[in-house]
Order: structure tokens, then sequence, then C-alpha cells
């Protein structure tokens, strides 16, 4: 799919949403639980964002965050919520396959439910996504398991698109793998993300 292709398409999910929020204003609680990784005064990204869930919650806790987002219909959402809710995120509309991203600068990755892609391509979302954490900086990443396509309750219908165990040890190998847990939990995430779920977490670290 094209970044046309891919804008055009999330762009018509979010406005078909009207007011509401396809995915929640509530922040994954994958971030949430894994809270104590956060530090105040950190600088985060957060890829793919969505309607600003994650990186508003993310500015919250007292992070300077950025979020990436190729939907403009999503990223006006998006600074609604960040308004409603006083904090400030530098919201930027790109295509992370194709924009140039800044290396080793951020404290903290976020990528959540970023599985839109194959695998040739995520082999370079996975990299870029390593390449903007700092030495010793974080990476978080969230998504679902192949087991998800018995639930069908949201996410790719591909499954060479969803994460395992071994699939994400293996991308990582070079990060220091703080927790990596598959698990079936129930999701209440606007209808976007609703009903029990296969998912799988990954926390690691990259080398000082």
């Amino acid at each position: 799919m094209t970044k046309l292709d891919q804008e055009t398409a999330w762009s018509k999910r979010y406005r078909d949403a009207g007011e509401d929020y396809l995915f929640g204003i509530a922040p994954s609680r994958f971030l949430e639980s894994h809270r104590r990784f956060l530090t105040s005064g950190a600088t985060a990204l957060s890829v793919a964002d969505g309607e600003g869930r994650n990186s508003v919650w993310l500015a919250e806790q007292g992070l300077a965050v950025t979020a990436l987002e190729i939907s403009p219909v999503a990223l006006e959402k998006a600074r609604r919520l960040a308004r409603g809710r006083n904090v400030e995120v530098e919201f930027v509309q790109a295509d992370i396959l194709t924009m140039p991203w800044p290396p080793a600068v951020y404290d903290c990755v976020v990528g959540i439910f970023i599985q839109f892609v194959g695998p040739d391509e995520r082999e370079i979302q996975f990299a870029r996504l390593k390449e903007a954490v700092k030495p010793g900086g974080l990476l978080l990443l969230h998504g679902y398991t192949p087991k998800q396509l018995e639930y069908g309750t949201g996410g790719p219908s591909a499954i060479e698109n969803l994460y395992t165990e071994a699939l994400l040890r293996q991308a990582f190998a070079d990060f220091e793998i703080l927790a990596l847990d598959e698990y079936e939990d129930h999701l209440t995430e606007g209808t976007g993300h609703r009903g029990d779920s296969a998912v799988i977490d990954l926390i690691a670290r990259r080398p000082a």
C-alpha cells in the first residue's frame, strides 16, 4: 500500500468515527502497566500515534513527547485531545517508512499496534525505531500475536503482520530485552479494539 493509500485509508477510518475516537481516549493498558519505566522530563517518540491517546498520556506523565502519524484527520483529533487535557505534544504528519529519522535522539520510543506492514517493511520499521533510541534508552512495543486472528477483535487480518516471541527476540537481539510477554487480555479501546485479544509486550534497552 502506498503512502497516499495508507493516509487515505486511515483518514477514512478516523473520519467515520465522527466526534468519537476510534480507539478511545484512554492510553493503552500496556503503557499504564509499565509506567515505572517512564521518567518525567525524558524525551519520548510515539510512532503511528493515531488520535493521540498514548502521546497525550505520556505528556501527562511529564515526558517531552513527539508523535508521528500519517493521517491528518487523526492529527486534528489528537491536537484537540491535547488541548482538552492541557498538555503539549509535538504532532508531526509523517510516513514512518520514508521520513528521515533523527538518530539516537529519544529516551523512549513507543510503538503501540503498529502492525500495518509485512515482513520486508517491518524490517525497515524496526531498524528505524531502534535508530531513534538513545544509547541506554528504551523501546516499548505492543501488538497482536497470530492467535488474535481467532478473536477478530481488532488488528490486521494478515498473519505475517503479527508478532511472536521468537520474532521479537530475534529482531531485537542487539538490545537488552527487559520484558517480553505474550498473553491474552480483554481490551476496551474505543470501537477499534474491543473484546478478548491475544497480545504481546516488548520492553528493550539500547546498549549504552
